[in-house]
């Protein structure tokens, strides 16, 4: 399918208090490895609170294209008939992962120990990103690679027909490497390990044991080590996806930063390789409170109560980057409203995410009246009890910057423009009804 669209510029302005229920969507994370897993198992996966985003659509056009029978049954509701592993079947056409750098780096390494062949492509944004942080492993399990110069998309991957296990030190902290390995490790004999220099979050673990997998973790003086034992019969087995702390971090950041907001975000994943935002920004003084914790789908969830907070400067350790990744843009822009600076460290791998996001949030808040301070490996915003605004942040395709820069503009002075809010969908398509419920002032610009 296409992925084209013409931009969508978008202005927020200066809102009362955002008030009410924010139904955050399902988490992406989750959504992806439940349609990947499913496709890998045998008999009927049914999966509840799907993202319905178009990332998450993108893997699951991928599943059926490899033989699965991927069906929706209702909102968010969808179940999977899977071919177990190693019964991908070779797929007429070309794979468009569109924006997702999770759903190709995964798809890639489920598919790229078994004997058939593939290419993916994506869109603009995609086809920068690097791969062969994901394409190198896999060619040492035997799969042959075409790619274009810098290891980048479109890529044609042979998958080895005696696939070799391995035992992967990933130089960087990243859950897509590990993961991506990980379920080519499946249709491995034999024992796959990954070590990984710190841990990141879990979801592919706790799925693959879920379906039935041997797969364990121990920390040890090498890092953090994770063993999968090869060529398992995966079971189906229900799914209900938990909501995206990542999405929550939206109305979340918007409640803190807006004088007299109160707002309740229901359901929200407390998985603590995900967790890294929250103690922050409890760090900074943040009133969040974590109400009725339990247990949905094997991953902790509680309700998050929200009030607007005076909010002070920290430091965040570089040993937290992994837990947060996703959520340092919407971080900078709390931070622009926080007494004092916050200096966020270790944070290179955003640059080589949608778009290079220190760059994107560096120059935006800056567009905007806010000073920042930027190296290759860290981000600095120095916090003022005012925004002035008044500026036009450009996005690069980038969903999480375009959220960041509308939430902005929800407290500042004047109106903060965005010159695409299309990217948006793909992770959170309620985000401009959901927030305007809220209370927020969105209009097209």
């Amino acid at each position: 399918m296409s992925h084209s669209t013409e931009p969508r510029p978008m202005t927020s302005r200066a809102s009362g208090p955002l008030t009410g229920e924010a139904q955050v969507p399902g988490d992406k994370s989750i959504s992806h490895r439940a349609l990947i897993l499913g496709a890998l198992s045998v008999g009927e996966t049914t999966i509840t609170g799907l993202l319905e985003g178009q990332d998450v659509l993108d893997t699951a056009a991928a599943m059926a294209a490899f033989g699965a029978q991927v069906e929706r049954s209702g909102p968010g509701a969808w179940s999977v008939h899977g071919v177990g592993v190693g019964g991908f079947a070779e797929p007429q056409s070309v794979i468009d992962c569109g924006n997702s750098g999770t759903g190709v780096r995964l798809i890639m390494g489920a598919m790229g120990t078994t004997p058939i062949t593939a290419t993916f492509t994506g869109d603009a944004s995609l086809s920068r990103r690097p791969m062969a942080r994901v394409t190198d492993p896999l060619s040492q399990f035997g799969a042959r690679i075409t790619a274009r110069e810098g290891g980048r998309l479109p890529i044609t991957i042979e998958g080895a027909a005696d696939p070799l296990p391995i035992r992967y030190r990933s130089p960087v902290a990243s859950a897509q490497i590990k993961s991506a390995i990980l379920l080519a490790g499946l249709n491995a004999p034999g024992e796959t390990v990954v070590i990984e220099p710190e841990p990141t979050r879990d979801h592919s673990e706790r799925m693959l044991a879920g379906f039935g997998a041997t797969i364990h973790a121990e920390t040890t003086a090498e890092g953090h080590v994770i063993t999968l034992q090869g060529r398992p019969e995966l079971r189906a087995r229900p799914v209900a996806v938990p909501r995206d702390p990542s999405s929550a971090a939206f109305p979340v950041a918007a409640a803190l930063i807006v004088p007299g907001s109160d707002i309740l975000v229901p359901g929200v994943s407390r998985n603590p390789t995900r967790d890294g935002l929250y103690v922050t920004l409890l760090d900074m003084g943040a009133d969040i409170t974590f109400e009725n914790e339990r247990s949905e789908g094997g991953e902790p969830v509680a309700d998050l109560r929200v009030r607007h907070s005076r909010l002070t400067g920290v430091e965040v350790p570089a040993s937290r980057a992994a837990s947060m990744i996703d959520e340092f843009p919407i971080l900078s822009v709390v931070a622009a409203f926080a007494e004092g600076k916050t200096v966020m460290n270790g944070v290179a791998e955003l640059r080589v995410k949608e778009s290079d996001r220190i760059d994107a949030m560096a120059r935006g808040l800056e567009a905007n009246g806010v000073r920042v301070e930027e190296t290759h490996d860290s981000l600095t915003v120095h916090g003022a009890s005012g925004v002035p605004g008044g500026g036009r942040a450009a996005t690069h395709l980038d969903h999480r910057i375009a959220m960041s820069f509308l939430v902005l503009g929800l407290a500042a002075d004047r109106p903060v423009s965005i010159d695409d809010a299309s990217p948006i969908v793909t992770s959170f398509p309620d985000f401009v009804p959901l927030m305007t419920r809220l209370g927020a002032s969105f209009t097209a610009a």
